[in-house]
């Protein structure tokens, strides 16, 4: 394997490059069900038998609401330029509208602070998966109203934050929420039906143009962008069926919300399945003017025909002398500088790197050490294929970590672990791990590189 210091024929990085770490409110927060803090779909999602592994919850997490200055400590020696971190819609207003809480917003307000006296940049995500229980019930995404909702959401928080917070994604993972949540039972609302994902498909791209809209309106200066998970889609094996399964769920997974929102039309087929949802100006409405486009990749996605899903897809296997990086998913590097060009080619806008990373069963050793070599491969190979997309003409200006911390990772509770530190969930001990200092390394060089000290 060549490490990146082995490979000078690649370009430099831009001198603004940013390096950041991410993580989001339900995963790392914890106190559900304090200060005022109303449920989520999460909340509810984590109670029903066999949805979490072990029966796992984010109802403590990694207390980060109450160890964030630890935390944000953490980021200091790190040496991050930003954070991108999300709001709980529950957390600031209960009910998702309406009574709003103070004591939630106030204390985003001690986060970003704390951020910006460390020197680090906040990036805010106004929606990573914790619609308010509220609203679900009176419909949720499925419901068009809840793009309303949302922009009024978005307000608050640009009236609340946006003195001291340029920088912001109106959703993360579009396709994985309304896919997981709509129409495979892996995700919350844990909804088995087609016509309510489309409608979740259309009205959360209405809710991504008002977002858009209202930053644009009430935060001067705003740099706006929106986070996806873009994967490379390919059959499990070669037939006629699974090249099918694959060519439809490549146009829910990396086309639906892209497409519409950056070119201003969806993808055919699912442009024609839509039509009934689909009214006078919504195209005008979704596609508005963003900055950036945020990626969140891990590698490409092996499809296969499945007659009894939803869709008529299901979930392939990727092939099995492919290495993996300790939780069954296959590295491909390539995959990731492929996916980068294609972008930058589909749509013409600034990258950042949203999410990249790799999870594992971390562990202390018997001097209290938490060694993960497994973490430090894969980020090598990985930030080789970055320079290699820049080298080949991707305009890159950004990568976020996945993740700061351990922590509680949907579906896969907290047995998988993809943080730079680890956490020891029965007394929320922090320990930074090899690749923490790895990465703290390789952020410490780029910039003396950039400022000509190296």
């Amino acid at each position: 394997m060549n490490r990146i210091d082995d490979a000078p024929s690649l370009p430099p990085l831009r001198p603004d490059f940013v390096w950041g770490v991410s993580t989001s409110a339900y995963q790392i927060e914890g106190a559900a069900a304090e200060d005022g803090r109303g449920p989520s779909i999460w909340d509810r999602h984590c109670r029903i038998a066999g949805a979490v592994h072990n029966g796992d919850t984010g109802d403590v997490a990694c207390d980060h609401y109450h160890r964030w200055p630890e935390d944000v400590a953490l980021m200091r020696r790190l040496g991050v330029d930003a954070y991108r971190f999300s709001v709980s819609w529950p957390r600031v207003l209960p009910r998702g509208r309406g009574a709003v809480n103070e004591a939630g917003l106030a204390f985003y307000d001690r986060l970003i602070d704390g951020l910006l006296e460390a020197g680090i940049e906040p990036w805010l995500c106004l929606y990573h998966w914790d619609l308010p229980l509220a609203l679900h019930e009176l419909g949720g995404w499925a419901r068009r109203d809840c793009a309303g909702w949302y922009a009024d959401y978005a307000a608050l928080c640009a009236k609340r934050f946006g003195d001291r917070v340029r920088r912001w994604a109106t959703f993360n993972e579009f396709s994985v929420f309304t896919l997981f949540g709509y129409a495979i039972p892996w995700a919350a609302p844990r909804i088995v039906d087609r016509d309510q994902h489309l409608r979740a498909i259309h009205h959360v791209n209405l809710a991504h143009g008002a977002g858009v809209d209202v930053l644009r309106a009430l935060v001067p200066g705003a740099s706006v962008g929106a986070i996806h998970n873009r994967q490379a889609v390919r059959p499990e094996s070669d037939t006629p069926e699974n090249r099918a399964a694959a060519a439809l769920l490549d146009e829910h997974w990396n086309l639906a919300f892209p497409d519409p929102q950056l070119l201003g039309h969806y993808p055919p087929r699912l442009a024609a399945a839509l039509e009934p949802y689909v009214a006078a100006g919504d195209m005008a409405r979704i596609a508005r003017p963003v900055d950036w486009f945020g990626l969140n990749h891990y590698g490409p996605i092996f499809a296969k025909a499945d007659p009894a899903g939803t869709w008529g897809y299901g979930w392939g296997e990727a092939p099995p002398d492919q290495p993996d990086h300790g939780v069954g998913w296959a590295i491909f590097p390539e995959a990731f500088r492929d996916e980068l060009l294609t972008i930058a080619r589909r749509y013409r806008i600034p990258i950042v790197v949203t999410e990249n990373g790799c999870g594992g069963s971390d562990a202390p050793d018997a001097t209290g050490a938490v060694n993960d070599p497994h973490r430090i491969a894969y980020l090598e190979v990985y930030q080789r294929a970055l320079r290699e997309a820049v080298a080949a003409g991707a305009d890159v200006r950004g990568f976020f970590l996945w993740s700061l911390l351990d922590n509680f990772e949907w579906g896969s509770g907290y047995g998988n672990r993809f943080g730079l530190v680890h956490v020891d969930f029965a007394t929320g001990r922090r320990t930074p791990k090899a690749s923490f200092r790895w990465y703290a390394d390789r952020i410490a060089r780029e910039k003396a590189a950039r400022s000509g000290t190296a």
